[in-house]
């Protein structure tokens, strides 16, 4: 049977919450408390100076994971992380859906030496960069986006993506 769905820090009573983050684990491969999370996505947050947001966070395999990269990016396979922006322009508040592939990620954190658990925190922050508005579609955007991901992993209290050549993912 799948994690319930479970949110970190909800606001407290009589205030609204200025970052609101939910996680739903919806897999059995790799352990990633919600709360651990939610912390990694609230400090990254703070570094891009975001004081309003909606992240919704679901953590899948990667037969899942395939499913929703066809359906929504027309591309067949799993891939590690797929952002959905949410957000409204005009509204000032960050809205969006990561979805995370924890057998990708597996196998990314295999190749590259590191954790499971920090290769799915990578894979979120570099969905928060999407919804920031960062882009890895060319060269020049994809350095970007890594010395970017470098900066909210460090703020995040977690170790520096094992990163040599930048790598694409899908937002």
């Amino acid at each position: 049977m799948a994690a319930p769905a479970r949110r970190t820090r909800g606001p407290r009573p009589g205030k609204a919450a200025a970052i609101d983050v939910h996680v739903l684990d919806r897999q059995r491969m790799v352990v990633v408390s919600a709360r651990w999370l939610g912390g990694v996505v609230r400090r990254a947050l703070a570094r891009q100076g975001v004081t309003a947001a909606e992240i919704s966070i679901l953590i899948v395999g990667d037969r899942r994971m395939a499913r929703l990269h066809e359906e929504w990016l027309g591309l067949p396979g799993p891939t590690d992380v797929i952002t959905f922006d949410l957000g409204d322009a005009a509204g000032g508040c960050l809205r969006g859906d990561i979805v995370v592939s924890t057998e990708t990620a597996r196998r990314a954190a295999r190749e590259h030496g590191w954790s499971p658990r920090h290769e799915v925190a990578y894979c979120v922050v570099h969905g928060i960069l999407h919804l920031a508005g960062h882009d890895d579609l060319d060269p020049a955007g994809r350095r970007a986006m890594r010395a970017r991901e470098r900066v909210l992993m460090a703020a995040a209290g977690l170790p520096r993506p094992p990163r040599r050549r930048g790598r694409r993912s899908q937002a």
